[in-house]
């Protein structure tokens, strides 16, 4: 295997994890942020969504 060829394959590994962690990262939010809000207007904007999605949210 060339060296150009490892650093190829070094940079397709980093950019899958990344973009596993910000992928994560995201999830994270919206169901920590959008999910547990008590804002009116957060909860009223996903209100549906999160029961369509059997997410409850009272």
């Amino acid at each position: 295997m060339s060296i150009q060829s490892q650093a190829a394959k070094s940079t397709a590994t980093s950019s899958t994890l990344l973009q596993a962690v910000f992928a994560a990262s995201l999830g994270l939010f919206i169901v920590g942020f959008v999910g547990f809000s008590h804002a009116e207007a957060v909860h009223n904007a996903a209100h549906d969504t999160r029961h369509a999605n059997a997410f409850p949210c009272h």
